[in-house]
């Protein structure tokens, strides 16, 4: 009885095997096939996005090969605090005939009302900015969430500012003492992604040969 009831349990654990086996090459299938056209999608998203950012530009080299490695442990570079990234990123060069002709710098607001706010910085290789973009935050939908594109323009006032213009102390909102525009009801966002921006111009300005010529 014993050894019926064992064979039993053998032959069903090998009927399961086999229905296994065949979902199991299915699934792998299915990856493999679709692994490489998902990266190639999240590839071409993330250079559109860095060419967005200097729509106005012209540079003849690969964006996304062009880059250095930004750690906020190593000293690298000075100032690297003033990004407050959280992990190692990447700032991304444009070129022109070999000569940098503007910068993408990754960097983090982390006083945002529901934490950090991630930033893109596209500085112009005379200091001036191309572009601003926020590519991840948890802020109030309605109220901090303003500071996207797609929900308001307010992100385009930051186009050809420098740390000249203004002048330091004006680099915050008008509530603060500034210049920048802040959302009614919702002065901390605009707030914490203009003083930000303002940091991301002060590291450019520390290291800007050293981010031109590595």
């Amino acid at each position: 009885m014993k050894n019926k009831i064992t064979r039993s349990i053998v032959k069903n654990s090998l009927a399961l095997l086999m229905l296994a086996l065949p979902a199991g090459l299915i699934l792998a299938l299915v990856y493999t096939s679709s692994s490489g056209p998902i990266a190639e999608q999240q590839r071409l998203a993330q250079e559109a996005l860095l060419a967005e950012l200097f729509s106005d530009a012209s540079y003849d080299n690969n964006l996304l090969e062009d880059r250095l490695s930004l750690d906020p442990q190593s000293d690298n570079f000075s100032n690297t605090e003033l990004l407050a990234l959280r992990e190692t990123s990447f700032a991304y060069r444009l070129r022109q005939r070999g000569q940098m002709s503007g910068i993408i710098i990754p960097a983090i607001a982390r006083d945002g009302y529901n934490g950090d706010i991630a930033l893109l910085v596209a500085i112009r290789r005379n200091g001036e900015i191309s572009a601003v973009r926020v590519t991840r935050h948890r802020e109030t939908p309605g109220l901090g969430d303003k500071i996207e594109l797609p929900v308001s323009d307010w992100i385009l006032g930051f186009e050809s500012r420098s740390l000249e213009n203004p002048d330091s102390p004006q680099w915050t909102v008008k509530d603060a003492g500034g210049v920048f525009e802040q959302f009614t009801g919702a002065t901390i966002t605009p707030r914490a992604v203009t003083e930000k921006i303002r940091d991301v111009l002060q590291f450019y300005a520390l290291n800007q040969d050293q981010l031109a010529d590595l």
